[in-house]
């Protein structure tokens, strides 16, 4: 097991992952920005090393001052969070080159599943079902009407480097093909430098489901179950739930064991999410996150096993800690995220938090590292926490929620806590009735 981790992230997953590793008795290492020098995660680490000023690509992107941070105080591994270094291959890499450990899964793998077109192939070739497409990037006009009208409109023109909703556009018509080509060629090179885009079927109604996935590094990989993370805004989760209430038991072994296996024949090491579309039984990949989700807690919360832990286990060397046969799934999760933003215009609203009440009580769990009197910077996520909430079947998780959202108090900035409390008395979300699309047409509505 490891002596000392180096957490290189912020914020809660960095107050996360710090808990975990002081329950298995290792040492803590945080770096931080000059912005966060009053971050919970940096009061309560072990050890704290400032690494540059606010902005991220001088501070938890700089991964020289990272390295030269592991360097100085002795870390033997070091625990990316999500987002800033989590999938950044090179950073895997240059830690491997000086003898530290990366908790998770191998350059390689960061680079095969971080490439979207080559993350298809993959996927494909380990049996995961996938959305109709082109096969690589699409480099003319002419190559993208052939296969769109081989597939059938509409059609979505994506980023093979993309994320976050960047880098998409939706074509309805062969006549809208060539703006959306040029938009999303556009858009990808702006935001990351490569214009290679290709397409696929652009599914209706879908519903965003996610397989969370572990492998061991030596051909074993297991599957936690599904996450319904359909309630979306422009391309970004809202609000997370375990099990998706369009599933049932079923389905969920079917996609479940194919994406385990999936992880195994790949030689996988640590934690990944394979991400679906689901639309009338079917499941269609499209993407593989290398790293911990935000919404990992849901999961955690049906099977009561640390997920962190997992993680830190496996990069150790020490395997899995369960069997498939051994993971079991106990009622329904569902999970919030505040953010520090305006709930109808959903501008960032930084400043300084006044007062800070969480709720409490059975099945209750917050995920944050701000406190009250805590001044939030301009410069990040606008995430300041998540509520997780748990209960015996979706309805008393449901009712659950709406009593922890009754008590959660945030003043002195704004937050997205009132959509929070709008949607848990909304008859399609009480039903589980919901698609990717259903909270954009909700917003519009509320306008």
């Amino acid at each position: 097991m490891f002596q000392k981790i180096l957490i290189a992230n912020r914020g809660e997953i960095a107050l996360r992952v710090l808990r975990a590793c002081k329950e298995l008795g290792i040492q803590t290492v945080v770096v931080h920005s000059t912005a966060d020098a009053d971050a919970m995660h940096v009061r309560l680490a072990d050890e704290s090393v400032c690494i540059g000023p606010p902005p991220s690509r001088d501070s938890y992107l700089n991964i020289h001052q990272i390295v030269a941070a592991c360097e100085i105080t002795g870390a033997d591994a070091v625990h990316p969070g999500y987002g800033f270094l989590s999938e950044n291959a090179k950073f895997a890499d240059i830690l491997a080159a000086h003898n530290i450990t990366f908790i998770g899964p191998s350059g390689d793998h960061i680079r095969i599943m971080g490439d979207k077109i080559e993350a298809k192939r993959t996927a494909k070739r380990l049996g995961i079902p996938v959305v109709p497409g082109s096969d690589g990037a699409v480099t003319d006009e002419k190559e993208a009407r052939r296969i769109a009208g081989e597939i059938g409109y509409p059609v979505i023109v994506k980023a093979s480097a993309g994320g976050g909703g960047r880098g998409m556009k939706v074509a309805h018509t062969e006549a809208d093909l060539e703006v959306a080509l040029q938009t999303a060629r556009s858009e990808a090179g702006a935001a990351f430098g490569d214009d290679a885009v290709y397409i696929e079927k652009y599914l209706e109604k879908p519903r965003h489901i996610e397989v969370q996935v572990f492998g061991d590094g030596f051909g074993r990989g297991v599957h936690f179950g599904e996450r319904d993370c359909s309630l979306q805004r422009r391309h970004q989760k809202v609000w997370e739930e375990a099990p998706s209430p369009a599933l049932n038991a079923e389905e969920r072994a079917r996609i479940g064991g194919v994406c385990a296996k999936a992880i195994a024949d790949l030689g996988y090491s640590g934690a990944g999410t394979i991400e679906f579309l689901y639309e009338n039984g079917e499941f269609y990949f499209i993407e593989m996150n290398t790293r911990l989700q935000v919404e990992h807690p849901v999961t955690e919360a049906i099977t009561g096993i640390d997920l962190v832990h997992e993680q830190i286990r496996v990069a150790s060397g020490g395997g899995l800690s369960v069997k498939q046969e051994d993971i079991k799934f106990n009622g329904h999760a569902i999970e919030c995220r505040i953010n520090a933003e305006d709930p109808r215009t959903f501008t960032p609203s930084p400043g300084t938090i006044t007062h800070f009440h969480t709720p409490g009580g059975l099945g209750i769990r917050v995920d944050s590292g701000v406190y009250s009197g805590y001044k939030i910077p301009p410069y990040y996520d606008s995430l300041i926490g998540k509520l997780i909430v748990h209960g015996r079947n979706r309805v008393e998780c449901m009712m659950r929620l709406r009593r922890a959202l009754d008590e959660f108090v945030v003043d002195g900035i704004k937050t997205t806590l009132p959509l929070f409390r709008d949607l848990v008395g909304n008859a399609d979300i009480a039903n589980g009735d919901y698609d990717i699309h259903w909270l954009e047409k909700y917003l519009a509505k509320e306008e």
